[in-house]
């Protein structure tokens, strides 16, 4: 997969990189086995699923033998164990749970940017297809947001290939959408997501947090109360470093306003540098101490190689 150019790589994956269609997101129904989604929390939905929860009692799964205490019900006595040691003995079971998984995915302007080998919003749904696939696998819900300046979609948990097939076709009309008066930003799309999410969920914030403030901070302080938060910043090169060049102007916008810097300056460029990884290590360090996992990707490299490098644990 590394070996292959970038042009050989989107011809292989039926994607041009800027825009996005079913197919490429179909492709990566087969490499489920690069995630791990075991929970690392409680699980604390009342629903019946595939996890073991830490409660004990009446349930799918065994899990140990003790003396009979009041209270207990008769069914479950162990009358085996009871006869042989003499001793009234019941038997306690891990009761199974489902964990529904949320996946915020950001198609707004500022992902709409790549300087290699995808847009950082086809890299963003890419990841999403494969998150949505383990899902499916381990059989869980699936749900979330997708979201843009012109609309988003808000979908409530759903299991098995119809939730995944639902949440790739708001991936790919949102991506294309070029109007509407629906749209959010992030710190809105993180308060929407706030009150969709089931306490006890795995949660992925797809996005460049370009917009991200301390809102959007105080979102996923209250989300991170009750379910795991995974963080993934999908960044282009260019978002962290300057291009060498010797001479040359290049227009920088704000969306706003429009400027040019003069790329030659190494000084420029090293301050850039060091602005944009003070940046990140600041909302790392912030996301961090609320107990949220970083996970970041980047725009020009297939995000199976990142995986493959064992980036996710």
């Amino acid at each position: 997969m590394n070996q292959l150019s970038p042009q050989q790589w989107r011809l292989q994956n039926g994607t041009t990189g800027t825009s996005l269609g079913l197919t490429e997101l179909l492709w990566y129904q087969r490499y489920t086995k690069v995630l791990d989604l075991t929970p690392q929390m409680a699980i604390q939905s009342k629903l019946a699923g595939t996890y073991l929860a830490k409660s004990k009692g009446r349930g799918m799964e065994f899990d140990e033998v003790r003396h009979y205490q009041n209270g207990d019900d008769v069914r479950t006595i162990d009358w085996r164990v009871t006869a042989r040691t003499g001793k009234v003995h019941t038997k306690l079971f891990r009761e199974e749970k489902e964990r529904p998984v949320f996946v915020l995915t950001d198609l707004s302007s500022s992902m709409h940017f790549g300087s290699s080998l995808l847009f950082k919003s086809v890299q963003a749904a890419h990841l999403a297809a494969l998150i949505a696939w383990h899902v499916k696998q381990r059989g869980d819900k699936l749900g979330g947001l997708v979201f843009s300046k012109h609309q988003h979609i808000e979908l409530k948990p759903q299991s098995r290939s119809h939730g995944v097939l639902r949440y790739f076709h708001a991936l790919t009309e949102i991506h294309q959408a070029d109007s509407g008066n629906r749209g959010l930003t992030l710190n809105d799309a993180l308060s929407q997501l706030r009150r969709l999410v089931r306490p006890g969920s795995l949660v992925y914030v797809l996005s460049d947090f370009s917009d991200f403030n301390q809102d959007g901070l105080r979102h996923i302080r209250a989300i991170r109360q009750h379910n795991e938060v995974s963080c993934c910043p999908v960044t282009d090169p260019l978002d962290l470093m300057l291009p060498a060049s010797s001479h040359g102007m290049a227009a920088v916008s704000d969306g706003l306003q429009t400027g040019y810097v003069e790329l030659g300056s190494s000084a420029l460029q090293q301050r850039y540098a060091r602005q944009q990884n003070d940046m990140q290590q600041q909302l790392k360090l912030h996301l961090n101490q609320l107990g949220c996992k970083w996970l970041p990707v980047s725009a020009a490299e297939p995000v199976l190689s990142q995986l493959e490098r064992k980036w996710y644990g």
